[in-house]
């Protein structure tokens, strides 16, 4: 063992000592708020306490209405008022147990500094993470690949933002059921993947990591859309950005308290607290104290935050930075197009079929979920024209005919609501169609028709 690993270690043991000696204390209060339920900790401060218990609560599915943190010293005192997702106070009675087992020094979320906080994910299946630039298509490729190689998706998530795409993939053998971790496989699965996502005009370097370790699927986005620099706007292409409103972030100095001031209004959403943490985390800085309130449309959120090192942002590049980082990490998890929801019998291909007719269509996958309950899979696609344009009803409606009307529906009405389309409607996805085609005929994974 090096002495960089000796050192992670010894950090380790002693923050699990810590814990053990002054375990989370969590109470659970159903009466103090008349519309949600307060929950407060208070627990020996490290790293990341923050971010853990965030995502705790997230991973719990509750609503973050209101919260109050402060971790100034070694000790942090935080109080959440949350709700279900149907806006309720909770009824459950082991909820004040569930987020102490999940805070406390044998919790499955207790991770060391140089890996993952919150890995939930059981080792049952093979992870694939992929990074690259984004394009019509590139969802239906993917698959393509992963199931002429006999490899069944158990679930995904896959989002999109400034023309970059991030994605985590878990797959099994089709053969076995089991994860994949012969060499010469993964090695095979890592290099046909990385052709397809850097295409041919890639600005960046595209990637793909292989491994049979549990990830927690939103932490791992985040940092790999961080890592990718998605939030650069020197690679953004022309017509690519968002018609969205963008996020009001500002960062001012607090001279007088050596803190750098973070305020964040939006639209509120789920997991927006979690987005915000996640890239002040990843950005290597400490928030000392926060308040945050998402009681109606909009949600406002205040951070008290130093550099790891202990001082304030100090270089307005670096202020840029945090700005345009955080509007990226509220963006890139906003959902664009229209919402498709696929249920149904799972089966090996089923991903590759499905985005093929996307592709087909014209249809680009902005963002997906992909989950299997038991044999079923439910899977959500969020769906644009290849143009980044909202569909046309009349094209959602043949690509629901060639699925199946009764496993493939819209969640929302928007698309009700468009003009009619034109004639000749598939001319631009036929085009793109062409594009993939040939570039999976060159991959071998389809035969020519001529």
């Amino acid at each position: 063992m090096d002495c960089w690993s000796s050192s992670f270690a010894v950090v380790d043991e002693f923050e699990k000592l810590v814990l053990r000696m002054n375990p989370p204390r969590v109470t659970v209060d159903n009466t103090s708020s008349r519309k949600a339920t307060v929950i407060k900790v208070d627990s020996a401060n490290k790293r990341g306490s923050l971010l853990e218990l965030v995502q705790v609560l997230n991973d719990l599915d509750l609503i973050i209405r209101r919260a109050y943190i402060s971790s100034d010293g070694e000790w942090f005192m935080d109080v959440f008022h949350v709700t279900d997702q149907n806006g309720n106070k909770l009824s459950e009675d082991d909820v004040s147990e569930r987020i102490q087992q999940s805070l406390g020094p044998r919790a499955r979320s207790f991770r060391s500094l140089r890996r993952s906080v919150g890995v939930q994910a059981a080792l049952e299946h093979t992870t694939i993470e992929l990074t690259g630039r984004d394009r019509p298509g590139l969802l239906s490729e993917v698959f393509a690949v992963l199931s002429d190689l006999k490899c069944n998706v158990m679930g995904a998530e896959v989002w999109t933002h400034n023309s970059r795409m991030a994605s985590v993939v878990y797959i099994t053998s089709e053969a076995t059921g089991l994860p994949i971790d012969d060499p010469d496989t993964l090695a095979k699965i890592k290099q046909l993947l990385l052709y397809v996502l850097k295409g041919d005009r890639d600005k960046r370097s595209a990637n793909t990591a292989v491994s049979v370790d549990s990830t927690h699927k939103e932490r791992r986005l985040h940092q790999m859309m961080y890592a990718d620099r998605d939030y650069d706007m020197n690679y953004a292409e022309s017509g690519s950005a968002s018609g969205r409103s963008k996020p009001l972030v500002t960062v001012e100095s607090c001279t007088d308290k050596g803190y750098t001031v973070v305020n964040l209004r939006c639209p509120d959403r789920p997991k927006l607290l979690f987005d915000a943490v996640c890239t002040l985390t990843d950005m290597q800085y400490v928030v000392y104290h926060a308040t945050v309130i998402a009681e109606s449309p909009e949600a406002y959120q205040e951070y008290y935050i130093r550099h790891v090192d202990g001082n304030p942002i100090s270089s307005e590049a670096e202020r840029q930075r945090v700005i345009n980082c955080l509007e990226a990490a509220i963006k890139r998890r906003t959902s664009e197009g229209i919402s498709l929801e696929l249920c149904c019998e799972d089966r090996v291909g089923l991903l590759s079929d499905v985005t093929r007719i996307f592709r087909e269509n014209g249809l680009s996958v902005t963002q997906a979920e992909v989950t299997t309950r038991g044999s079923q899979a439910v899977n959500v696609f969020y769906v644009v024209d290849a143009s980044g344009n909202p569909v046309k009803s009349e094209t959602i409606e043949s690509v629901r005919k060639e699925i199946g009307l009764t496993i493939l529906r819209v969640k929302d009405d928007a698309y009700s609501k468009s003009p009619p389309q034109e004639s000749g409607r598939f001319s631009l996805g036929n085009l793109f169609r062409s594009r993939s085609e040939k570039f999976l005929y060159n991959l071998g994974l389809i035969k020519s028709c001529s």
